[in-house]
């Protein structure tokens, strides 16, 4: 075994689970989960059946992750966010068919309780703030705050807002790094 699952945590058949990737206390892995190499699985979370996790993942305390959700590499999954994966789920109908997909691009970050509705994905290295409610897809670089989440600017690679010039360029202020915004996109240069 090339990761640490602690002995609290319950890890079903058929899960894939990458080399140093840590499970901690209370964390249920369910049946056919896919997890990558460094990812960090903290207490109290759920990965439900199929979920795909890329590298470097981390899944802060508390989390929920239903089926239907992928999360491509460097993705952080605050303190008690949680994902859906029925839009309108009632317990007297059974929708198990009806799971919507949603994918979370590579580098996003979703802060604590936020709410993913299912079907929107987060686009590469968005950043969702705290208690936010996504009810739609959020672009590559953006800032989403709110219920319902709007959006309130955008985010360097290394989680800092950017300031864009008359001629839409912007320097992340710790990484030096440029951005260009051109047609309400971003893009790093």
């Amino acid at each position: 075994m090339d990761y640490f699952a602690h002995e609290t945590a319950f890890i079903d058949e058929g899960c894939t689970i990458g080399e140093g990737t840590k499970i901690w206390h209370f964390s249920h892995i369910m049946p056919n989960c896919k997890l990558g190499k460094g990812c960090n699985i903290g207490q109290n979370v759920v990965v439900s059946p199929d979920v795909i996790l890329g590298n470097n993942v981390k899944v802060q305390n508390n989390v929920s992750i239903y089926t239907g959700v992928v999360c491509e590499d460097d993705v952080f999954l605050g303190p008690s966010m949680v994902f859906t994966n029925v839009i309108n789920p009632r317990s007297a109908v059974n929708r198990k068919s009806e799971y919507a997909k949603t994918v979370v691009k590579r580098g996003a970050t979703i802060g604590a309780n936020a709410t993913i509705v299912c079907g929107h994905d987060i686009g590469e290295f968005a950043f969702v703030g705290a208690g936010a409610v996504v009810t739609k897809t959020v672009p590559a670089y953006a800032l989403v705050v709110g219920n319902p989440s709007r959006q309130m600017g955008w985010m360097s690679e290394f989680g800092h807002r950017l300031t864009f010039d008359a001629s839409g360029i912007a320097i992340c202020e710790e990484s030096g790094e440029k951005y260009k915004l051109e047609n309400n996109t971003v893009t790093k240069l």
